[in-house]
């Protein structure tokens, strides 16, 4: 099997991982922090607000069973996208709305799908599209959150 990767921001972690998890074609999801200057960080420097990182989840998929597309898709409808550095209660630019490229095939379709995005909302869409950079794994006890204790923050599933 030819995985491929993509990787997204919408607020808390754990929510958008759990939602991930759940789409026929995943193979792996891991949360972790990216978009920053900040090397190693752990979750208490991200949570300061200084490291320049967001919380996000990198989604590693079979593209035989589900899309890029599918997976912005799915991005769109779990978060509100017209939220500037916050979900719900959460709030900080750790929890903004960040899609990730790997190639300029993602990219473009990124691209596509946040203009017909835009079309839904009365308010601008604060979602970034953005190269993808070093992807630093949160620590173990936030892998599978859902998973291991039952509760999300904010995501819709």
């Amino acid at each position: 099997m030819k995985t491929e990767k993509a990787i997204f921001a919408a607020g808390c972690f754990w929510g958008i991982e759990a939602a991930f998890r759940q789409v026929k074609g995943v193979a792996s999801t891991q949360v972790g922090y990216t978009g920053g200057s900040f090397s190693k960080p752990a979750y208490e420097d991200v949570c300061s607000n200084k490291t320049g990182h967001a919380e996000a989840v990198m989604v590693e998929f079979d593209p035989k069973k589900v899309s890029y597309e599918k997976l912005l898709e799915i991005f769109w409808k779990i978060h509100d996208p017209t939220q500037m550095n916050r979900q719900g209660p959460d709030v900080g630019s750790q929890y903004r709305s960040v899609i990730f490229y790997h190639n300029a095939s993602q990219k473009k379709l990124a691209e596509e799908s946040m203009k017909k995005e835009q079309e839904k909302h009365a308010r601008g869409i604060a979602t970034k599209i953005m190269k993808a950079s070093k992807f630093w794994p949160a620590e173990e006890y936030h892998q599978d959150y859902y998973g291991k204790h039952g509760k999300v923050c904010g995501i819709k599933l």
